[in-house]
Parts: C-alpha cells; sequence; structure tokens
C-alpha cells in the first residue's frame, strides 16, 4: 500500500464518523456567515471558462472550507469546486476524499434567491458516507453518516433541536423535486410518464434533502452535474434510506476521472429516490 493511502487511513480511523461530520458541520456553518456577508451586500459576478457565475462568496466559503479541512485532515484528498476550476487537484484520491461545493447554486445566489446550500461530502470507496448541506438564507442544515440523517435550524450561528430523518414510502401522487435553472427536455419526459405526479421546484442541493426528510419521492436529473453538486445531497439522502441509481440502475459512484465521454468528476444522468416499490416510477 502507498504512503498516500497509509496516510488517508490513518487519518480516517482516528477520526470517528460523528467526529468527522462535527468539522463539517462547523466549516458549513462559518462558511454559511461568510456567504451571508457577500449576499447582503454589492458584489460582483464574473463568468469562468465554462461560462458558469462566481462570486467572491464562492471564494471566501471555499477558502474558510479548505483551510479547516486541511488543518484536521492533513492527509485527506480535497477536491473544491473553484480549485478544479484553477486546475488544481490532488494527484490521488486514494479510497477517501473529500468533495466540497462551496455556494452550490450561484445562480439562485445571484438572482437573490433562497436555496443556495454549501455542500461538503466525504467519499469512501466510491460512495458518499458523510455529507453536509447548508442552506444559510434559510438556515435549514441536514446532515447525513452511515445510518443516521438529520435535520435542524441554524439561528444566529448556533444549531437548534435536532431531529432524524427517514424517506418516506412512495404515495400517490409521487412528489418530484426538479430543478429550478437546470430543467431539460429529458426531465420533463420523465415527469410526465409519472402520472399525477406533484412537481415541487426547488434549486440546488436541496432537492436531495427533501426526499431524505420524506418530503418528497423523485428526484430525476437529466442535465449535467459534477460530484461536488450531488455528493452531499446523496450521502444525505443514503443517511436517510434513499438511493441515487444512474439510468442503467447501478449506484450513482464518485471519484470518475479520465472519463473517454466526460470531464473527470461529472455526472452521467440519474435518479434519487425515496423508498419506492415500483421501478417503472425510477429508470
Amino acid at each position: 500500500m502507498s504512503g498516500t493511502l497509509q496516510n488517508i487511513n490513518t487519518t480516517m480511523v482516528a477520526a470517528s464518523d460523528d467526529a468527522v461530520l462535527a468539522v463539517f458541520e462547523r466549516l458549513a456553518i462559518e462558511a454559511g456567515r461568510a456567504i451571508m456577508e457577500v449576499y447582503n451586500s454589492e458584489f460582483a459576478v464574473t463568468d469562468k471558462a465554462d461560462a458558469s457565475p462566481v462570486t467572491q462568496a464562492d471564494k471566501a466559503s471555499e477558502k474558510i472550507i479548505l483551510e479547516g479541512l486541511r488543518a484536521a485532515f492533513p492527509d485527506l484528498p480535497c477536491v473544491a469546486e473553484e480549485e478544479v476550476a484553477e486546475g488544481i487537484v490532488p494527484p490521488d484520491l486514494g479510497r477517501a476524499f473529500v468533495l466540497v461545493d462551496p455556494l452550490d447554486g450561484t445562480k439562485e445566489f445571484v438572482k437573490r434567491r433562497t436555496d443556495f446550500t454549501v455542500n461538503i461530502a466525504l467519499v469512501r470507496d466510491g460512495a458518499p458516507a458523510i455529507g453536509v448541506v447548508y442552506a444559510p438564507c434559510t438556515g435549514r442544515f441536514f446532515s447525513g453518516r452511515p445510518g443516521k440523517a438529520e435535520a435542524f435550524e441554524i439561528s444566529e450561528g448556533k444549531a437548534g433541536t435536532r431531529r432524524q430523518v427517514h424517506v418516506r414510502e412512495g404515495r400517490q401522487p409521487l412528489t418530484i423535486v426538479a430543478s429550478r435553472s437546470h430543467l431539460t427536455p429529458e426531465t420533463e419526459v420523465f415527469i410526465k410518464r409519472v402520472a399525477a405526479a406533484e412537481i415541487v421546484s426547488v434549486g440546488s442541493s436541496l432537492k436531495f434533502c427533501l426526499l431524505a426528510a420524506g418530503e418528497a419521492d423523485l428526484y430525476p436529473r437529466f442535465g449535467r452535474t459534477m460530484e461536488w453538486d450531488t455528493a452531499a445531497g446523496d450521502a444525505v439522502l443514503r443517511a436517510a434510506g434513499g438511493s441515487t441509481h444512474t439510468l442503467d440502475g447501478a449506484p450513482l459512484v464518485y471519484g470518475k476521472r479520465n472519463q473517454s465521454d466526460d470531464a473527470d468528476f461529472a455526472n452521467p444522468h440519474f435518479v434519487a429516490s425515496g423508498r419506492i416499490t415500483d421501478p417503472a416510477f425510477v429508470y
């Protein structure tokens, strides 16, 4: 085994899931505070090479998160959206690494909407194991680790009463959450196939969290996403008893590199779901 993998394993064995989650939660709250300082001021918007928007809030949030992660887990590789945009990517991810989206839903943020989020996730062996999703504008916070997903509110930087959340049994009509900014024709076709479905439009990774909290049943995504967009919400959903699958029924995996048909860390189309017993509604 390489020295890099030994160091990663040593780091993660020394830190329990609860300890990792506590670090993620603290950093997400700190990052959310920095985001809201920008949100409540005049700010500039620039375009990255892929034409997606970026603001000072994205950069300030990522700086807080990465500095905190590297202090707490110095041997754990971090893949963060803004660093990747600058060509900064760990050469070896090993069996465990962190995915960071410092401000998921920048388009929502720029339009002064409220459902943008901070996302931090630990990936182990290709699966999202621990994740936090924080919506600083509304105070909604979701966290997940193996066997336990929780939801609570943040007020004045402090966490309120925690409640454990679980996915619900599929019911009629099924509730589908869809992307407000990225609704594709393929997604619309899928939605029409699910008879009498109730549609809830929401931005960012909160879509996964609504499934995890039993507030919705399906989240189809037939448009491009990156792993940092989905990993934290996916971790919360899986911890709550849900799943995320590609269109061939395989679990969505993370750490995808050297893909012949897309960029590193790009996701295929997928469907996230709660407890749906009829596969016709999922694939």
